[in-house]
């Protein structure tokens, strides 16, 4: 007995033990390994109504993993590379953005520890943080140390 070679809905699952996968990242890593039109989008249409595939599941493994370094705009974006709809994303989102000060103002304590000494240091400060996606609103306070507990 050969190796046999790993089918769609087999490879999809290989993918899946790894991490949660979504609909559209599976589709893009499979693509090339379909042969018959149709046959990838009727393993992932079983893969989903059995439970396998979720978006809610991989928008809860983005938060867990990313949200307490990025801020809401980062983790969208990753949410929208992954092909999450906009309405699972937008609760994600309003949910992020309701604890922004906080996560922006951890961040920047483990990274700087205290306030910059001058407006070239302040500004090093304020592009750490957007680079990280937290709004500007949120950058402005941490760094100012505006609401200080």
């Amino acid at each position: 007995m050969g190796f046999q070679k790993l089918s769609l809905k087999g490879r999809a699952l290989k993918l899946l033990a790894a991490r949660e996968h979504s609909r559209s990242e599976l589709e893009k890593k499979l693509a090339s390994h379909e042969e018959v039109p149709g046959e990838l989008a009727q393993a992932l249409d079983e893969l989903q109504a059995k439970g396998f595939i979720s978006e809610q599941r991989v928008v809860e493994s983005v938060l867990h993993r990313r949200a307490a370094r990025l801020g809401a705009g980062r983790v969208k974006q990753e949410l929208q590379a992954k092909g999450i709809s906009a309405e699972v994303m937008a609760d994600a989102i309003d949910a992020l953005r309701s604890t922004e000060m906080e996560r922006a103002r951890e961040v920047w304590r483990k990274k700087f520890g205290e306030p910059a000494a001058d407006a070239a240091g302040r500004a090093k400060q304020m592009r750490f943080l957007a680079a990280r996606g937290f709004g500007a609103d949120a950058i402005r306070r941490v760094v100012s140390g505006a609401d200080d507990d």
